[in-house]
């Protein structure tokens, strides 16, 4: 048996990311998202039963954790999400999972 004491150098960084993507609400704000879609703050609640105040804190969370991008465009800001970032999160732990099994 290992010890877990020590973090394996490929789940470095993932954790806010799982993090995030662990909360149902956070990802029925994902599924909002086509691909390549950009959304402000009023279309993403548009698309759920939260309040704006709500949406902003969870649209918070995911922007810290690296899972959305944003642009401030005029006095709206656009989210989108960072696939690059999630992707690399996602493809570090199964690498890991491979290589271990």
């Amino acid at each position: 048996m290992k010890s877990i004491t020590d973090m394996p150098i490929e789940f470095k960084n993932t954790a806010s990311t799982f993090i995030a993507l662990g909360d149902e609400h956070r990802q029925r704000i994902l599924l909002a998202f086509e691909k390549g879609e950009r959304l402000n703050i009023l279309q993403i609640v548009s698309t759920t039963t939260l309040s704006r105040t709500a949406v902003t804190h969870h649209l918070k969370v995911l922007h810290s954790a690296g899972v959305l991008n944003s642009e401030k465009i005029g006095k709206e800001v656009y989210f989108w999400i960072n696939r690059s970032n999630v992707l690399s999160a996602l493809q570090s732990v199964l690498t890991y999972i491979e290589n271990e099994t």
